[in-house]
């Protein structure tokens, strides 16, 4: 049948032309499948629904796939007698399912305007986190949340799970390392792979749970004991469905590449082999994505920021492509990276490595005396780094603690001091513009032979960081401005201002301390800059700041700009970080498009891209997380009955999390440690408060107390309040003073 015999009803589809251009003979939208059920107002069969848009016979399988997808994301359902309905006629609620350690969940709606639904133990013992599914509203708890009845599973999140094994009377069970799935999962019996007490599997879910049944799985992967070193970075992979290991298809496309540039490769491109730019990263980098050179410029500077041209070698369409934005980042383990790109690419072809030709995308930025960027091109260029530097060899040179220790270094020291010197300017016009400067304090783990903890130390951050981050943030500036001003569609790095609902908290919080913050009901990052400044010297601004830094939302990837509300940018993108961030190669692609005259560069659907480099970055985040708890608390294990002196740094509902001075390890005690009393919590100035005793204990408070527990099987570690030495005792009667 072709297009043209298509009936009027079938041309009556609203989007008739955008499934035209999918298909050579288009089937009935899903807009326009919602439409006519809606207008029939009742349940309908497939065979009327068929001739009511003019489905013909040899067309129905297709049509019922399309129905049976529609289904599956919750547009559409069949009732008991098998007839199509539209959920919200039916008043059912379609989204994905939140589970809570303690056995209850939450559905979150596809809908993101419409509040979550509770979901009660009994709810959920048919149902696994991460499912989709459909819930009807049954009603409100005392907290006046929706309460809802789970009535149909739409999809299934789990097929294999990461676990535990425990033996319990002869029967042998998974306890899910992710504690959001709060069933175990019963092992089917079986003679082969005969499960052992304590050891960390990967379960294949063969029996989904119902309301009258756990879930049955089998083992399909043994990954050991859970003391074994690396154990921690295996589960963490499987918990958090990381990919790790790179598709054949992916593989055999990194083998083709050459292992070095070709002369073929150079043409068309400026040649920038003279000018010496240099990486400078930390001691343990092995992905060197940036190079950077600076000259002066009458009164101001030239700065050039080289980018590994990943996109002339990763290109739309191929295996490679799509395995990175599977990934959409690369993810950094204490002692182990899971690259989103393989290493042939990611520490070698597309690396900046010392004294070896590589391809580059450039911003070359014309910066005035102020700071302020008067102009920038965007070219592709061949160019070799002069040197492969780390942040505390460049600040040792630039402070004077150390001389460098070759002729070629001697060389380069001049070209460092102009980047100082450009830096200085760049960070005054960083201060104009309000930019918010939170301070905080990164650590690094010292680990043994056995790959454990031997040591938790704070990484000090220099002004050669802040040099790189600077050169690194007007590029990124400059790529958004681009792309902006071409009408180009890209990924911006998005950071809006805090909600209504924050900021109305922060300022209850800061009348307590008689603060307020600049702004009114849109305040600028700058008033929180002039905030932070005026509190600096105060004994509690450790406590302020961290209240200021809770109040804003979390940065993420979105067509739409509304600029960076931290940075305090107009404008801002990620263009510096090709090898390991997904986001960026795509504006290097866009970008290419612009220079090339070409036709807008479409990678797909920018939102729905976006939105999953954000998933990716989050899901990054929290394995990160989970590994280095993992570490602590093994750490931890060997410290229990000893005391240490620390800092509120978080207060819930259940308890205190007190971070340590000199260990950099946070750990809970519980609010029936708290003392002798009921204690509550109050959310808006993040304290608990003893009924009868008034004793308070808030946010950024100090606090001695005395390790207890460090359970590696749950990642918890436990404190008790314990007596301050006398020494603490003064010193605390000294800052009061």
């Amino acid at each position: 049948m072709s297009i043209k015999k298509l009936s009027k009803a079938r041309r009556s589809d609203p989007f008739f032309e955008r499934e035209a251009g999918k298909y050579e003979v288009p089937l009935p939208s899903r807009e326009y499948v919602l439409q006519i059920l809606e207008r029939e107002g009742k349940p309908t069969r497939f065979e009327h629904l068929c001739a009511l848009l003019d489905v013909r016979k040899q067309e129905s399988e297709h049509f019922r796939r399309r129905l049976g997808a529609m289904e599956r994301e919750g547009q559409l359902m069949q009732n008991r007698k098998g007839a199509y309905i539209v959920p919200e006629r039916a008043h059912l609620i379609p989204g994905r399912i939140e589970g809570h350690k303690d056995g209850y969940g939450f559905l979150l709606p596809d809908d993101d305007a419409e509040t979550d639904i509770f979901l009660d133990a009994r709810q959920m013992s048919g149902a696994l986190h991460g499912d989709r599914a459909l819930v009807r509203i049954s009603g409100f708890d005392r907290k006046g949340r929706r309460e809802g009845v789970i009535v149909e599973i739409l999809e299934r999140a789990n097929r294999n799970v990461v676990g535990r094994v425990l033996i319990e009377r002869g029967i042998a069970f998974v306890v899910p390392e992710n504690k959001r799935i709060a069933q175990e999962i019963l092992l089917a019996p079986e003679k082969k792979n005969k499960a052992k007490a304590g050891e960390v599997v990967i379960v294949e879910i063969i029996e989904q749970p119902s309301r009258h049944a756990q879930p049955i799985g089998r083992i399909v992967e043994r990954l050991g004991n859970y003391a074994d070193p690396g154990m921690e970075i295996e589960i963490a992979l499987r918990k958090h469905d990381l990919p790790f290991v790179f598709s054949k298809a992916a593989l055999a496309e990194t083998k083709e590449l050459p292992s070095r540039v070709r002369k073929a490769e150079a043409e068309g491109r400026a040649d920038l082999r003279a000018l010496p730019l240099v990486t400078i990263d930390g001691e343990t980098a092995k992905d060197f994505d940036d190079a950077v050179y600076a000259e002066k410029k009458g009164r101001g500077w030239r700065l050039v920021v080289a980018i590994a041209d990943v996109s002339h070698y990763v290109r739309p369409g191929m295996a490679l492509d799509a395995e990175a934005l599977q990934r959409g980042n690369s993810v950094y383990f204490p002692r182990r990276v899971i690259p989103m790109l393989p290493e042939k690419l990611s520490n070698g072809l597309c690396s900046l490595n010392p004294d070896v030709d590589r391809l580059a995308m450039v911003c070359d930025i014309d910066i005035a005396s102020s700071g302020a960027i008067k102009d920038y091109r965007f070219y592709p260029a061949l160019f070799r780094s002069r040197a492969r530097l780390t942040y505390t060899q460049v600040w040792n040179w630039l402070s004077g603690a150390q001389s460098p220790e070759t002729h070629a270094e001697e060389l380069l020291k001049p070209h460092l001091q102009t980047l100082y010197a450009l830096w200085q300017a760049l960070a005054k016009a960083r201060q104009k513009r309000g930019a918010i400067d939170f301070e905080s304090t990164e650590t690094m783990m010292i680990f043994n032979d056995q790959g454990k903890i031997d040591n938790i130390v704070p990484v000090e951050r220099n002004d050669a960081h802040r040099l790189i981050e600077e050169c690194m943030l007007a590029a990124n500036v400059c790529a958004a401005d681009f792309l902006e001003r071409s009408k180009h569609p890209c990924l911006y790095r998005v950071h809006e201002g805090p909600s209504p609902e924050k900021l109305e908290a922060l300022r209850a919080f800061l009348k307590e301390f008689g603060l307020g913050l600049g702004g009114g009901d849109t305040p600028h990052a700058r008033d929180y800059s002039t905030l932070l400044e005026k509190v600096r010297e105060r004994p509690d601004a450790a406590l302020l700041q961290i209240v200021m830094l809770r109040s804003m939302r979390q940065a993420m990837y979105a067509p739409g700009n509304v600029g960076h509300f931290g940075l305090a940018y107009e404008h801002y993108t990620h263009f510096t970080s090709p090898i390991r961030r997904y986001p960026d190669l795509l504006v290097h692609r866009a970008i290419k498009a612009v220079l090339s005259g070409e036709a807008h560069y479409r990678p797909g659907n920018w939102e729905e891209i976006g939105r999953a480099c954000s998933i990716t970055e989050r899901r990054a985040d929290e394995a990160t997380r989970d590994v280095d708890n993992w570490l602590k608390c093994y750490y931890m294990r060997e410290r229990i009955g000893e005391e240490f002196s620390g800092t509120i740094a978080a207060v819930v509902p259940f308890g205190i999390f007190v971070a340590l001075d000199e260990v950099y390890v946070e750990g809970l005690v519980h609010v029936s440690e708290l003392g002798e009393d009921y204690f509550g919590y109050d959310n808006i100035k993040h304290q608990m408060l003893g009924e009868r005793t008034g004793k308070r204990y808030r946010l950024g408070d100090r606090l001695h107390v005395k390790l207890v527990r460090a359970d590696l099987e749950t990642g918890q570690i436990d404190f008790v309040l314990a007596a301050p030495p006398p020494e603490a005792v003064k010193a605390a009667k000294k800052k009061r003073k």
